[in-house]
């Protein structure tokens, strides 16, 4: 008999999230960090930049597709960005300005590029903000977003695009949600009194980042080849979200109502919510707002997997949710760990791995028994 045919990964992916009959569930352990991967080398890792590679390599699976993501290469950030430099440097830490225009201090083990991008963890101190008032927000944010500025599509856009017609992979588009956004611009104490003592004036921001989004947005949808919105809100901690459903329910659902809106009239099926810490009391909006998937359903925050299951139903699919701490105590507490996600892995509508980048405590032989447990469970050993 003729061997059946496998999925495409980005088939698996929809098919997995949209409660379909997915072939295998995709593999996604998670993606370590820049020191992770320093201890990983220290314990058999050959090559970090080959390091998933050698991962399947060790537990048997085949190797990760060599076709290149889809990319549409458009970009949400500001244009220009703020100048990056070093304002002083004293008792081992520096004090810079960032490209967001924040003055932050952090260890002199690190740079300016460990806060463009999510490289590592970082722990850094906020000394000031680009935007203090209305005024600030005006003369020295606004103007840097403008979804027509040059360089804010690729040149060669419409070839990216054609090409993606035959992709084999999801295509995606990401942005900040309107909470982070405003955090960056304004810093998390003085947005969340700002909600307080000027909500018009949060009101104005949203609907300014909600039109830029939905402007810039626009063409990627037109293309027809979108497969999944997504977007960074980071708006909880352990136990608690950082202003009430209910505040984002009024200030916030309207940003995500459109985009997502938007987005199935285009034919996108995935709405994608990234925020760390404890989000079931933000579920309610965001299933109402249209968004049907959330990440990374961290343990520790006290998300717990099959409560939210059995709450929300089909409504809300899920990725990652495998606890990192389990992973890093190794033998049977990643068994139990496991075990303690399959009916919902069984259940559909979950792709299991690390609830947030991989940390440096834990091993490369840990997370490869982890890797082949988990292997085992999505279909794929």
């Amino acid at each position: 008999m003729p061997k059946p045919t496998l999925m495409t990964p980005r088939e698996r992916y929809l098919e997995t999230l949209l409660f379909g009959r997915p072939d295998r569930i995709p593999f996604a352990p998670g993606e370590p960090r820049e020191s992770t991967l320093d201890r990983w080398l220290n314990e058999g890792l050959k090559d970090r930049t080959r390091w998933f590679e050698q991962l399947c390599e060790e537990i048997g699976l085949p190797l990760p597709d060599s076709e290149p993501r889809p990319d549409f290469g458009v970009s949400f950030r500001m244009m220009p960005t703020f100048e990056e430099k070093v304002l002083e440097h004293r008792d081992g830490h520096y004090i810079l300005q960032d490209w967001m225009g924040n003055v932050i201090e952090i260890s002199d083990k690190y740079d300016a590029r460990y806060i463009r991008s999510p490289r590592d963890f970082v722990t850094r101190k906020w000394h000031k903000f680009p935007v203090e008032s209305k005024e600030d927000f005006e003369e020295t944010m606004a103007w840097r977003y403008h979804p027509e500025e040059p360089g804010r599509f690729p040149e060669d856009f419409q070839r990216r695009c054609r090409s993606m017609k035959t992709r084999r992979h999801v295509a995606a588009i990401h942005f900040s949600g309107p909470f982070w956004q405003l955090r960056e611009w304004c810093g998390f104490e003085p947005l969340c009194m700002l909600f307080m003592e000027d909500p018009d004036f949060i009101r104005e921001m949203v609907e300014f980042w909600t039109e830029f989004v939905s402007r810039t947005m626009a063409p990627i949808l037109d293309t027809g080849v979108v497969d999944v919105v997504g977007m960074s809100e980071d708006m909880a901690y352990k136990e608690k979200s950082m202003i009430s459903p209910a505040m984002a329910r009024e200030f916030l659902a309207p940003a995500y109502d459109r985009w997502a809106t938007e987005a199935r009239q285009a034919g996108v099926e995935i709405v994608d919510m990234d925020s760390d810490g404890r989000i079931d009391g933000l579920i309610p909006v965001w299933i109402d707002s249209g968004i049907n998937v959330c990440d990374p359903v961290e343990v520790a925050a006290g998300n717990d997997i099959h409560t939210m299951r059995n709450r929300f139903g089909k409504r809300m699919a899920y990725r990652q949710g495998v606890d990192k701490r389990c992973i890093a105590a190794g033998g049977k507490t990643i068994e139990d760990e496991l075990r303690r996600i399959e009916p919902t892995v069984r259940d559909g509508g979950f792709i299991p791995g690390c609830d947030h980048g991989v940390p440096p405590d834990i091993s490369w032989p840990d997370f490869k028994r982890y890797a082949r447990l988990l292997a085992e469970m999505t279909g794929w050993l």
